[in-house]
């Protein structure tokens, strides 16, 4: 096998790719590096919940509804769209009996 610095530059990188990938797998998995990471999620959890609150009592208070209002109300339309069809079905269905 010839020898060209693009082997010798590919033998070197994964070389140094697997060093650091062995490196940084022990360090991303120690405890010291999990627990102050675990408490700054839960930290930036507790924050998005108290903005999404903010949000919807602000909509409230203009008015508007919530996402979740929403999301009832689309609910709520695709229910009574599914039964449309359905009747819709059976009025179908009577109509050929009768012919």
């Amino acid at each position: 096998m010839k020898t060209t610095p693009w082997t010798i530059w590919r033998d070197g990188f994964y070389a140094w790719e697997r060093v650091t990938a062995d490196y940084l797998e022990k360090v991303l998995t120690s405890p010291v590096v999990l627990r102050p990471s675990g408490r700054m999620l839960g930290s930036m959890m507790k924050a998005k919940a108290a903005h999404e609150e903010r949000v919807a009592n602000t909509l409230s208070a203009f008015g508007l509804p919530t996402r979740r209002e929403q999301e009832r109300m689309l609910h709520a339309i695709n229910m009574l769209n599914s039964r449309i069809i359905d009747l819709e079905e059976q009025l179908a269905e009577a109509n050929q009996r009768q012919r």
